[in-house]
């Protein structure tokens, strides 16, 4: 680990929807904790496909119910870290059904955010920094020129920042079903977990 690298609580949200074994994205959250914790850090992971929650269906569920229990526990986590990382694949130009609705779940009033009669909300989140990890089949080139990255810049600006996470570091993994591309970023990802970027 560089020594100017203080050791920090990372949480590593695995957001792909499916658990089964071999997906990408599993193994790119799996070697970023690995390089974390081989420099020192503390690093949990939280597989979203492993959560048994309902999807929100109203405002008033999101503002006046409670979460239920494993989103509560995804809350005490994301409660307790420095540093958050999340990983998924882009499906269809977006985050995954579940993802999204993992991230509705838990970014509730109360714990996200704490809305006033008037103004913008209070950011609740502050004091944690994250990275957004985004893999796809295409170029990363094309979805950041043609596409704009658009659903991407989305999640980093109108939830993550607004919430207060800050600074908000993005990577866009394309091409991903080449193996030397896997293996490049697979280590490249050790390499962030070391240095918790």
């Amino acid at each position: 680990m560089d020594s100017t690298v203080d050791p920090r609580r990372i949480l590593v949200i695995d957001g792909h929807p499916d658990a089964a074994a071999g997906h990408y994205c599993h193994a790119l959250a799996a070697a970023y904790a690995a390089g974390a914790r081989d420099a020192g850090h503390a690093v949990e992971i939280l597989r979203v496909a492993e959560l048994d929650f309902p999807v929100l269906r109203s405002p008033e569920e999101w503002l006046h119910e409670p979460p239920p229990p494993p989103i509560a526990a995804a809350q005490a986590r994301i409660r307790a870290a420095q540093h958050i990382v999340m990983v998924y694949p882009l499906w269809l130009g977006d985050v995954p059904a579940l993802f999204k609705a993992f991230l509705e779940q838990t970014l509730r009033p109360g714990f996200a955010l704490a809305y006033a009669d008037r103004g913008m909300p209070k950011k609740l989140l502050g004091g944690r920094s994250a990275r957004v990890i985004v893999t796809m089949g295409m170029p990363a080139i094309a979805y950041k020129v043609y596409f704009r990255a658009h659903s991407l810049k989305s999640l980093e600006r109108n939830i993550l920042r607004f919430c207060g996470l800050d600074p908000v570091e993005t990577t866009v993994i394309g091409g991903v079903d080449d193996p030397a591309t896997r293996a490049d970023w697979l280590e490249r990802m050790r390499n962030f977990g070391a240095n918790a970027a």
